[in-house]
């Protein structure tokens, strides 16, 4: 988890905002227009979210004008995220003015955050909802239909959305998420992930799995299992994963955690690709290591957030793990699975950081040579023990200058380890386009770097052995060999 300012994305365009669509069913006659900004939770939470409204008579529109309700499901791990939003809800109001039926819901971390505001201070939203309330929608759209502001934003212990079938929005029909954990028992302290999505509880791996086996029987290729940090994924019957140690002795002997969820999932659709994402260095276990080692189809690719690369500021952000625990981490991924693509996320710039602390960071990055990463200054998230506690003290002009050596120095190691692949044959599988050439597929590999190759005959959802050419630093670009054997 981070903070803003500065991004530099080598990959991933999640903090994008994305309208979704759903499936026209012929009895919805009210109009819903969805706005997912943030982790990959919230897009997942949107398909929730839709899912629960089709059954109150809502179809989804990409028309912001004809919508009867407009939600954004939100995120306030960056300000920068939030601010969008914020100018979002500006638009909304403008439409509004044009739609006085149209009502406008705040959905997701910010809900959580700054419920007061939206509905009293600010006056701007009619409906705040956070994220363990999407079941109590319907009765929150029935007060705002009788005229009335309507507000829930309690968090839950058990709650996990396990026994409701989210609606694939803007889906490709070949990657889902699948969500496993909810919530974060880890207090970093510039993080405000567990004030506004709770405490950590898992989903019964019988509900992941059916989730998952729906998703082949419907044509899907590969699931990415979800979670603010999916290490720490624990099912013993149900309840907070803090409250384990209580559990009976039956429950613990029949546990089941997240490199035994792993397997499961790996062995009942053994020709489906597997991801997950967060990992957590702290609960990265080295059975999970080795499952992925086991498993053809669990893919070579780990995102392993550090923050930092300095013992002292780690110990000020409550990271809970030091710079030897994570390089002997690394040490075993490359041991145990020497293909194995690594990612990071990074802050520069916290509370107290020295120009030797930043120098730490670049050394532990040269030591790992990340595939590559997601780059971030940092700036206080009102709430958080950093904001209380700590005086955010670096000038804007030091955090930007070092975190363009960051960006630079992760540029150069992403490049490096995209020429490795260069002369290779490797499994790529379609997942549409290319966004440069409409004669050019685009798919990943195991590692999760991008591939583009020229289209043939092949289509979405197959996977196709690609020899690899050229690269840039973020991209592979090859040539189609044959189909893969696990088509």
């Amino acid at each position: 988890m981070t903070t803003n300012q500065g991004t530099e994305k080598i990959i991933d365009e999640s903090q994008q905002g994305t309208t979704l669509t759903l499936e026209k069913k012929d009895d919805n006659n009210r109009k819903l227009y969805i706005e997912s900004y943030g982790c990959q939770m919230n897009f997942s939470d949107s398909e929730i979210v839709a899912s629960i409204l089709a059954k109150e008579g809502f179809n989804t529109t990409q028309l912001l004008e004809e919508a009867d309700l407009v939600l954004v499901n939100t995120c306030s791990i960056r300000e920068k995220a939030e601010t969008t939003v914020r100018k979002r809800l500006e638009k909304f109001n403008a439409v509004k003015k044009t739609n006085p039926g149209m009502k406008v819901g705040v959905l997701g971390c910010m809900a959580e955050r700054l419920k007061s505001k939206f509905l009293e201070e600010e006056k701007i939203v009619d409906m705040v909802v956070g994220p363990d309330a999407y079941k109590d929608l319907p009765n929150l759209i029935k007060e705002i239909d009788e005229g009335r502001n309507a507000v829930n934003v309690l968090l839950s212990k058990d709650e996990t959305y396990g026994d409701v079938a989210p609606v694939r929005l803007n889906s490709n029909g070949v990657t889902a998420f699948v969500s496993i954990t909810r919530g974060c028992d880890n207090m970093c302290t510039f993080c405000v992930v567990p004030f506004t999505r709770g405490r950590e509880r898992s989903r019964n791996p019988q509900s992941i799995l059916e989730e998952v086996n729906e998703l082949w029987e419907k044509g899907f290729k590969e699931i990415t299992l979800l979670g603010q940090n999916v290490d720490s994924y624990l099912w013993y019957g149900g309840g907070l994963k803090k409250d384990f140690e209580k559990a009976t002795a039956m429950q613990k002997a029949t546990s089941v955690n997240f490199s035994n969820l792993l397997e499961l999932v790996a062995e009942a659709q053994p020709k489906m690709r597997i991801r997950f994402s967060t990992s957590n260095p702290q609960d990265m276990t080295l059975d999970v290591i080795e499952a992925m080692a086991k498993h053809e189809n669990i893919c070579n690719y780990i995102h392993l957030p550090v923050q930092s690369g300095s013992n002292r500021i780690l110990k000020a952000m409550n990271r809970l793990h030091t710079r030897e625990e994570y390089f002997e981490l690394i040490d075993n991924i490359r041991k145990i699975n020497p293909d194995c693509a690594i990612s990071q996320d990074m802050i520069t710039g916290f509370a107290t950081e020295t120009e030797e602390d930043h120098r730490d960071t670049l050394s532990l990055m040269e030591y790992v040579k990340y595939d590559f990463g997601f780059m971030f200054a940092y700036s206080e998230r009102p709430g958080t023990l950093a904001e209380r506690k700590m005086d955010d003290d670096i000038p804007e002009e030091t955090k930007k200058r070092r975190l363009k050596e960051i960006i630079e120095l992760q540029q150069q190691h992403s490049f490096y380890r995209t020429q490795q692949h260069v002369g290779k044959i490797e499994e790529v599988l379609i997942e549409g386009s290319s966004k440069k050439s409409d004669a050019h597929w685009m798919g990943r590999n195991s590692q999760n770097t991008v591939v583009v190759f020229p289209k043939e005959s092949y289509k979405v959802g197959d996977f196709v052995n690609v020899k690899i050419n050229d690269c840039t630093s973020a991209t592979l670009i090859g040539e189609a060999i044959e189909y893969s054997k696990n088509n």
